[in-house]
């Protein structure tokens, strides 16, 4: 599965209109700790995330299934603070299961719209490609799979109230190539294991840090290696619908919910194949 050339020609880079960044930040005149809030409810070891280093985490049930899946990066300006690179369908939702958590801690958790998220295509680069914001994260590889592009977040553009189309478009694109799933429409609420969605093989998950929601469950079956599905992106003409968590006709490809021996004959990514012969 590749990219299609055109989609790779007409829109390189650019904001992700589909995506939103979440603020969390510790109130005026008080000394709560952003980090050590999320650090106890979400699957990354929130301690690592700098500048140069976002990482891709999710906000799991206490069984361990996937509710919100999202980027944490780091403010260079605000080094207190941590922002949150989700998906816009999503993002009010999100903030509304972290107030759940929050009780007294006096932690700001809001949209933060003047910030966008930006990808590019390709290579690391060590600046802004031409025509985008300055960031105030480093730009960096996406944490998942460099493959993925560059991801940053900057200030939006005065005027740009919708972002650019082509750009997700082509971004998804380029994911679903990758084999690489995300987002409720695809992982959906509190149906799939994260384990299930890859996350050990995309970095999603740390198993060196302390408990989290979902910790106790994610921990075993790492430990077991006892994964019997995984999510897997497969050509419409080898869709199994009874399997299928989402479709793409336009790309000719159908996200699926597998169990590892029905993906055998699948032609998988380099990383996926590589994985599930490491579990064999």
């Amino acid at each position: 599965m590749n990219i299609s050339k055109d989609f790779d020609e007409r829109a390189g880079h650019g904001r992700l209109f589909d995506r939103m960044v979440i603020r969390l930040s510790p109130q005026p005149d008080s000394a709560e700790d952003v980090r050590g809030f999320l650090q106890g409810l979400v699957t990354q070891d929130t301690s690592l995330v700098a500048p140069d280093r976002p990482l891709w985490a999710g906000l799991l049930t206490p069984q361990g299934k996937v509710l919100f899946d999202f980027i944490l990066f780091a403010d260079s300006d605000a080094p207190e603070d941590l922002l949150l690179d989700c998906e816009a369908a999503a993002a009010e939702a999100l903030v509304k299961r972290l107030t759940l958590y929050r009780l007294r801690r006096k932690i700001t958790m809001v949209p933060d719209n003047a910030l966008g998220v930006y990808w590019a295509a390709g290579e690391m680069a060590t600046g802004a490609p031409q025509g985008t914001p300055d960031s105030i994260s480093k730009i960096t590889s996406d944490p998942r799979l460099a493959a993925l592009g560059q991801r940053w977040i900057a200030p939006k553009p005065a005027g740009d109230l919708s972002g650019d189309q082509d750009v997700a478009a082509a971004y998804h694109a380029l994911r679903l190539s990758l084999g690489v799933t995300e987002g409720r429409n695809e992982l959906g609420d509190g149906q799939i294991l994260w384990l299930e969605a890859n996350a050990a093989e995309l970095n999603g998950v740390s198993f060196t840090k302390g408990c989290y929601v979902g910790q106790e469950n994610t921990a075993r079956m790492n430990w077991r290696s006892k994964i019997s599905r995984y999510m897997v992106v497969v050509p419409l003409d080898q869709a199994d619908e009874k399997r299928q968590r989402a479709i793409y006709p336009e790309l000719g490809l159908s996200v699926e919910h597998r169990r590892v021996e029905d993906m055998k004959a699948l032609n998988l990514p380099d990383w996926q194949a590589k994985a599930l012969a490491g579990r064999a």
